[in-house]
């Protein structure tokens, strides 16, 4: 039986294999594309899903207060007013000439002139004469031929008539009329105060700080030791005020808002120690793996003055209180551990928050560099979601709570941009996650292969 060759038919047999060949190396190469697509994007919230409260659910313990609304407190109130006349004390040094006895002179001699004293540049003290009799720690000054007499809390014109009182009295003079002591004030008594402080940084470069806090940017390898030194106080201006002004001015951006007072004459170093021995060791014997020790009680002899406080809110602390004495120790703590910290698909950092205003989830992600990029991901490859173009739609909220613990909280971003109360204020210690939903990821992912794939199949079919 003969065949009859038919072209056509040739060629269709011919054809048929090659067709096969192209659609299977087509299949495999796009089934290549989608897996190196996962890859890169990751479907993390499918393999790695997380869970929380939702932030218009969170308890109110584990928000944040707001400080938007703090008034900052009157510098005045941290200084004293000074009395209409200086009233002498212990420490103080008398300019004091008695003609005939302070210096002794023999009556057939002439007397001899006062010294005359000029003060320091620094000083507001005006010239003085006489001879430098100091205030002993009794209230007390001693002079010739007679007994210490009691000055403490007098001024000057009225230690110059108890002078004048106790040398007739005891009859070393006997015609009131030669008797003319001289008191003037020699110096003044001071206070050796120690001041502490941890923002000398924004002292020495104010401007690149504010740089650096409206960026929210922060550098850990930035000298953050403390600047400690002495510094001496003259009566009337002994006071905490004066203690900033003298030390560098009040607290900066990356200090605290508040002062510390340690008290010389109430710190008692030993029975701290056993304090604080006892303390914990009701925890240290306590077999509950769950128990958690409480924060340590402040010393007693330390006192905190907060630098901003509540509108209407009306400062506790008294005029003595702010009254600094011989060995105090003033201390500006810095807030280098206010920050927070940013993963996932934000740029991953740590950030300064800042000290006197609120800070909400939104702009603490616009401060870490604004969120992800519509065309990269984070590899640097292309992925699913430049591919698609779905920006992440939720925020997770790692926060710390007392005893090592911590509480998850989601924000919804798309409800967020719309209620004040779907965006908390971010605390020191979180760490902000920003990841895709379930439903982005898969939209990505649909509308990445469709515009990939699906445009390449119909471009080839035409």
């Amino acid at each position: 039986m003969s065949m009859e060759w038919n072209p056509m038919t040739f060629v269709k047999t011919q054809k048929g294999p090659r067709m096969i060949l192209q659609r299977l190396m087509r299949s495999l190469s796009v089934t290549g594309l989608v897996a190196v697509g996962i890859m890169n994007v990751g479907c993390v919230n499918l393999t790695q899903p997380l869970s929380g409260i939702p932030a218009r659910r969170l308890p109110p313990q584990f928000l944040a207060q707001t400080k938007n609304n703090l008034v900052p407190l009157e510098p005045s109130r941290l200084g004293q007013e000074p009395p209409r006349q200086y009233l002498v004390d212990k420490g103080d040094i008398l300019g004091i000439y008695i003609e005939g006895v302070l210096p002794y002179t023999d009556s057939e001699k002439p007397p001899e002139p006062p010294p005359v004293n000029f003060p320091k540049e620094d000083s507001t003290l005006d010239p003085s004469i006489g001879f430098p009799i100091v205030v002993q720690e009794s209230g007390t000054i001693s002079l010739p031929s007679i007994a210490p007499l009691k000055v403490q809390g007098m001024t000057v014109e009225q230690v110059t008539d108890v002078i004048r009182k106790a040398y007739l009295d005891e009859r070393i003079f006997t015609d009131p009329d030669k008797l003319r002591p001289i008191v003037t004030m020699l110096k003044e008594r001071t206070y050796n105060i120690v001041v502490v402080r941890q923002d000398v940084a924004v002292q020495g470069n104010q401007q690149q700080q504010n740089q650096m806090q409206v960026r929210g940017a922060y550098n850990r390898g930035a000298d953050q030791s403390a600047s400690g030194r002495v510094v001496k106080l003259p009566a009337y201006q002994n006071d905490v005020l004066h203690a900033l002004m003298a030390s560098g001015g009040l607290p900066g951006i990356n200090a605290k808002n508040e002062v510390k007072i340690l008290r010389a004459s109430k710190a008692d170093q030993r029975k701290r120690d056993e304090f604080i021995t006892q303390f914990y060791q009701q925890y240290y014997n306590n077999p509950d793996p769950c128990s958690c020790p409480p924060p340590i009680p402040d010393d007693p002899s330390l006192l905190k003055i907060p630098m901003r406080l509540p509108p209407g809110v009306i400062p506790s602390f008294r005029t003595e209180d702010i009254l600094l004495e011989e060995g105090d120790v003033v201390y500006i703590e810095s807030r280098e551990a206010e920050v927070f910290y940013t993963g996932g698909l934000l740029p991953g950092g740590e950030w300064l928050i800042p000290r006197d205003y609120d800070l909400d989830v939104l702009g603490a992600m616009g401060l870490s560099g604004g969120g992800v990029s519509a065309t990269q991901n984070r590899g640097g490859g292309i992925g699913i979601q430049s591919l698609g173009g779905v920006p992440p739609g939720m925020l997770y909220i790692l926060r710390k709570t007392p005893c090592n613990g911590q509480v998850t909280i989601e924000v919804d971003l798309a409800r967020a941009a719309q209620d004040p109360r779907e965006r908390p204020l971010v605390m020191p210690g979180d760490t902000l996650i920003l990841r895709h939903k379930s439903e982005e990821e898969l939209l990505n992912f649909g509308l990445g292969a469709f515009f990939t794939f699906g445009v390449q199949a119909l471009l080839q079919n035409r």
